[in-house]
């Protein structure tokens, strides 16, 4: 029973990270004034779920992320497709120093989004 147990944690431990969510999930505003309900169109908010970057009409998915020594970063591979293409990018992601809000930069881009606030229940 004790070895099933230890090939079964082995084995977990190499699943893709996708399965797991990520430290930047979430809803953020791409403008101050932009309606958090909806995701991925114009003046409405972008989504991180589970390694899925959801924006406007492009959804990417995050593989390979790579930790910046000393930074709060990460470096992924962005496997995007919108508008009847697709293509790959790295972005670097970062949350800003308050906890509120993520950095996201591409290639000559820069990029700061508040974090919607969760709905009251």
């Amino acid at each position: 029973m004790r070895s099933r147990f230890a090939n079964l944690s082995f084995g977990l431990a190499f699943l893709p990270a996708a399965l797991w969510a990520s430290p930047y999930d979430g809803v953020y505003k791409q403008t101050a004034n932009a309606e958090c309900a909806l995701v991925g169109v114009d003046g409405g908010s972008l989504k991180i779920e589970e390694n899925i970057f959801y924006g406007v009409e492009v959804e990417c998915h995050m593989l390979n992320p790579v930790e910046v020594e000393d930074m709060n970063a990460t470096i992924y591979d962005m496997h995007c497709s919108g508008e009847a293409e697709t293509w790959t990018e790295r972005a670097m992601l970062m949350p800003d120093a308050q906890g509120t809000g993520l950095y996201m930069i591409w290639s000559g881009y820069a990029f700061r989004y508040d974090r919607c606030e969760a709905p009251d229940r």
